[in-house]
């Protein structure tokens, strides 16, 4: 069993910043490969920031420079922080942990980018 839960989104105005984070629980014992999701109204759900297996971070090319992954390995948490948003970032948020070749999704938390 293994659950994912995520926090931190809200309504903000463009420019402005917000901080997620994902809490994980259950049988996880590396962080490896996991990373964070979004899905638009309309659209398809897309990578944003991701870790490799080798635990590179990667970064969609609509983020870069401007949203931040990281991690904490020892509670098993996840954070993306999100600067000089805008509003197509707006969406609902997903955390992902991929463990024994099965994916794990949260329940999501919404985005909203608007003025």
């Amino acid at each position: 069993q293994v659950q994912l839960v995520e926090s931190g989104g809200g309504l903000v105005q463009p420019g402005g910043s917000l901080r997620l984070s994902c809490a994980a629980s259950g049988s996880i014992f590396s962080m490896r490969g996991m990373g964070w999701y979004r899905q638009a109204p309309g659209k398809q759900r897309e990578s944003v920031a991701v870790f490799s297996t080798g635990g590179t971070a990667l970064y969609a090319d609509s983020v870069k420079g401007r949203f931040i992954i990281s991690r904490d390995n020892t509670k098993i948490t996840m954070y993306l922080q999100m600067n000089s948003l805008k509003p197509e970032d707006t969406a609902v948020y997903y955390c992902n942990v991929p463990v024994s070749g099965k994916n794990y999704w949260g329940q999501g938390t919404q985005v909203t980018v608007s003025s």
